[in-house]
């Protein structure tokens, strides 16, 4: 089958389409002929070797974290699925591998694809869906009311992130550019900030929960914005202690991620607050859960465009030089 392999890291010269073999189906794997699959963020910082330190891949690696398809085949210990089942998933980060024609998925990480959804619609959404979700239900348990900020409101993440803290019953409040504005209004954020104009910091105060996608001085900032008490998530700040102890890395790499997240977390620890890192997890259940949101019509996906399959690394390179106008970019098999 075809397939897009990064056989040396360092950027889009160690990357290029290949014939692999077929995937091997386990007894409790569904193996999915992908109908599309969605660029993310991630994905980029994957081929670069970003997070070769503590995601120690074997190259060559295909790459993709996000699909939508159809079930072809599946394994002997297989209770959830049926072939021609439509389905939709982040696979296990052990396990990507999305630009190909065929990937096999363990039963647990798969969802039944929302059925008002079409294929490319369903590919944006597995990692950026799974993304919100853990961070505002799962770890920040986000209850009607609550003021949250969630930073880039029109992006992957951040679209998807207003939709479900608005969803949940939260005051909702988001950072895009001026030609933004009306997109985020439309999906459903309260207060909106045109950070080329203003200052977040100066307009927002007293927020339970800011999600953040932008690390640095932006995460710095942001958690002044915090009330005493409310949680900082970041899925672009330096990893934690927390993450460590959850990834099992040796002791060196845990001492590092400690270092790099000190200056962070005292200063959140001043200011009364707390501090997360996020690396978001797979979980057909999770999905699960969001589908009826997405079938409601209270989370819709945001595609800026779909590329055919053969051009999944001019689709990489749209979105590695910040061409996206809002929400995902899509390959599609079709």
């Amino acid at each position: 089958m075809k397939a897009f392999l990064v056989e040396k890291y360092g950027g889009p010269a160690g990357m290029r389409a290949a014939e692999v073999l077929d995937p091997q189906v386990g007894a409790e794997d569904v193996l999915v002929e992908i109908r599309a699959a969605s660029v993310n963020p991630l994905d980029i910082k994957l081929r670069d070797g970003a997070f070769k330190s503590f995601l120690p891949y074997r190259l060559p690696l295909v790459l993709g974290n996000d699909l939508a398809g159809k079930v072809v085949r599946v394994g002997p210990s297989v209770t959830r699925f049926a072939v021609g089942d439509e389905v939709y998933a982040r696979p296990d980060k052990d396990r990507i591998g999305t630009f190909a024609e065929r990937l096999a998925v363990h039963q647990n990480d798969l969802a039944p694809k929302p059925a008002t959804l079409t294929m490319a619609e369903a590919a944006s959404l597995p990692l950026v869906a799974l993304t919100a979700w853990q961070a505002l239900v799962e770890r920040a348990r986000v209850r009607p009311g609550q003021k949250v900020l969630v930073h880039a409101g029109s992006g992957g993440l951040g679209s998807i992130a207003v939709q479900l803290a608005k969803a949940l019953g939260a005051h909702v409040a988001t950072t895009v550019s001026t030609a933004k504005v009306d997109l985020v209004k439309d999906l459903g954020a309260d207060v909106v900030v045109d950070y080329r104009t203003q200052d977040f910091e100066e307009i927002l105060d007293g927020y339970d929960v800011v999600l953040d996608s932008l690390g640095g001085d932006n995460l710095a900032r942001s958690l002044r914005v915090l009330k005493p008490g409310g949680m900082a998530i970041s899925v672009a700040g330096p990893p934690d202690p927390a993450f460590a102890r959850e990834l099992g890395v040796n002791p060196v790499l845990r001492l590092a991620m400690t270092v790099l997240s000190s200056k962070t977390r005292r200063q959140a620890k001043r200011l009364g607050v707390t501090y997360s890192f996020l690396f978001m997890k797979a979980s057909g259940d999770q999905l699960r859960e969001l589908t009826p949101l997405i079938d409601a019509g209270k989370i819709r996906p945001v595609v800026d465009g779909v590329f055919p399959f053969d051009e999944t690394l001019q689709a990489m390179e749209y979105v590695e030089k910040g061409r996206v106008k809002a929400g995902k970019v899509v390959v599609s098999m079709t």
